[in-house]
């Protein structure tokens, strides 16, 4: 037997610890070079740890939930493949405490078939990791096939079922008597990445002096540009031609022109940037994170869409790295992808302003003495009131709104 450990890797500048996630691999499951074994989260970002070697895992020295600093332990592998400890034997189910938690017993024999059915995401195993998946998208977790220890479904099972479409979703339960078969109520500890989320939020609405503006766009010149060149966009780039892309470029052009918006304050300095490095807002199942497209200035449309496709892609997966992260001076939110109509964004500190993009829904709008029905945007912008000032923010929307209404003012940088 030759045993290589398995320690957490530097994670990024700044990073001293995380969290242990969910284990990928369990003990006695054969491991490849640079597999993935365990999921770290760390206050900005949850991400992979594959193993630098092949072999078989034969302790996690780390649990679920403990917090490790960089360079700490976590497991052994064994390289020669000879280390396989076996599987423990099932405990017999015989303490009354231990058959009333629904989320570790199996369902009993004589359980009617819709009963099971119903609390069949109750009654699965699975990581605190996978059933925050699981339960932010409604599956039905014996829709997914399971390929960890003993058939336990991996967050990897997941996300492949909902790429491909596999994974039923639950019906809506009817809302009768309350459900005795479960607690009626559920306590989980906050990950690292939404305690530093809320802590920040917080920190920027009492560290600014935050304001929003708001205004409309007429989207009808956006969607006919969209319209009439999406598919021969897709064939040349191989990427849908979408929304952020124009509004992308439409913020890069305002921000040349009002360049407190793209500024910061440290200490009693305000620092102006001369490059847009303009962070996306997407949901991840661990939460809310931004990944930054890098002098956005400077990319083309189909830069823009194939760079947003990939943070997505990313963040789905678990894959976000701190690089990804770091660097932004602008951001873009699109609460519009969920049904938003109206929000007040909160800023990313510690950059000045962020843009609220919202749901196009069709209005009626008086334009040259006549009501037209005309796809509607409203647009919201916060700011730090401490660096920018009304004028400026207002500036700045109507410029993003201008660009969007014609938008051959992209093409001609005006």
């Amino acid at each position: 037997m030759a045993i290589e450990d398995i320690v957490i890797p530097q994670l990024g500048e700044s990073v001293a610890e995380g969290t242990i996630g969910t284990w990928l691999k369990q003990v006695g499951d054969a491991v490849a070079a640079d597999e993935p074994i365990v999921e770290v989260e760390t206050d900005k970002v949850a991400m992979e740890v594959p193993s630098p070697v092949a072999g078989v895992l034969v302790e996690q020295v780390a649990a679920e939930g403990d917090t490790v600093e960089i360079g700490a332990l976590i497991a052994k592998v064994d390289t020669e493949g000879k280390g396989a400890a076996p599987a423990p034997a099932a405990k017999p189910a015989a303490a009354a405490p231990q058959a009333s938690s629904p989320s570790l017993t199996p369902a009993p024999a004589t359980a009617a078939p819709a009963a099971a059915s119903s609390s069949s995401a109750d009654l699965m195993p699975m990581s605190p990791a996978v059933r925050r998946i699981v339960e932010d998208y409604n599956l039905d977790p014996a829709s997914v096939t399971g390929t960890g220890k003993d058939g336990r479904l991996t967050k990897g099972d997941v996300l492949k079922a909902i790429e491909a479409g596999s994974a039923r979703t639950m019906s809506a339960p009817v809302q009768t008597v309350a459900a005795t078969s479960g607690p009626r109520e559920e306590r989980v500890k906050m990950t690292r990445l939404r305690k530093t989320i809320a802590s920040r939020l917080k920190d920027a609405q009492n560290t600014a002096a935050m304001l929003t503006t708001y205004n409309e766009v007429d989207m009808t010149a956006v969607m006919e540009a969209r319209n009439k060149y999406k598919d021969l966009f897709a064939k040349k780039h191989n990427i849908k031609l979408g929304f952020m892309s124009f509004f992308t470029k439409a913020c890069c052009l305002a921000l040349k022109e009002v360049p407190a918006v793209n500024a910061f304050i440290e200490g009693d300095e305000i620092v102006y940037h001369n490059y847009a490095n303009i962070g996306v807002a997407v949901s991840s199942p661990n939460g809310l994170v931004v990944p930054v497209l890098k002098d956005a200035q400077d990319m083309s449309f189909a830069d823009t869409e194939l760079g947003i496709a990939n943070y997505g892609r990313k963040a789905r997966d678990g894959k976000m790295t701190m690089e990804d992260m770091q660097g932004g001076t602008f951001t873009i939110s699109n609460g519009g992808i969920f049904g938003s109509l109206m929000s007040s964004p909160i800023l990313n500190a510690p950059q000045s302003a962020i843009l609220g993009m919202h749901k196009i829904q069709e209005r009626p709008m008086a334009i040259g003495g006549q009501v037209v029905i005309r796809p509607m945007m409203y647009l919201a912008l916060s700011y730090d009131h401490r660096i920018i000032d009304g004028r400026e923010a207002v500036t700045f929307l109507v410029r993003v709104k201008e660009a969007l209404e014609d938008p051959t003012r992209l093409l001609l940088d005006m």
